[in-house]
């Protein structure tokens, strides 16, 4: 599981994840991604807005073209499911998170897999790591460097 936050930092080349998050995004294909449905509506969202404020032309249409390439690519399975929105829910309930980032751990749950997230957010309760196989980007880097 990728969580946006990933996709948003390989866009922003400011970024001080940019450099991991590109080695994550560009490993598709060398790795299985799973990815919530949920989470394509927000890759696709946020990174128009990147663009967009970046002064890039048709911001959307790139970010859709983003967005058809995740899908369509045979390494990343894009899963939508009646349990996995339940799951959601139940992630939801008990940590009062965000719905994607929700989406993100529950499928990790279901799936038994690691949950990839670009920082620990201040909503996040740390004992998220504990409940679930989750991965920070920050973790991996020396200020801009990847460690």
């Amino acid at each position: 599981m990728v969580d946006t936050g990933v996709f948003v930092d390989y866009m922003d080349r400011k970024s001080p994840l940019h450099r991991v998050a590109r080695a994550v995004v560009e490993s598709i294909g060398q790795l299985e991604v799973l990815l919530p449905h949920v989470t394509l509506a927000e890759i696709c969202y946020v990174s128009a807005r990147i663009l967009r404020e970046a002064g890039i032309k048709e911001a959307f249409e790139k970010s859709v073209e983003f967005v058809k390439w995740l899908y369509s690519h045979p390494t990343v399975e894009v899963v939508s499911s009646l349990e996995l929105d339940i799951e959601a829910a139940k992630v939801k309930l008990e940590y009062g998170i965000a719905i994607g980032d929700c989406y993100i751990l529950a499928l990790s749950k279901l799936k038994n897999c690691k949950a990839v997230f670009r920082k620990r957010e201040n909503e996040m309760p740390g004992r998220i790591v504990e409940d679930f196989d989750v991965i920070f980007l920050e973790d991996y880097t020396g200020g801009d460097e990847v460690v």
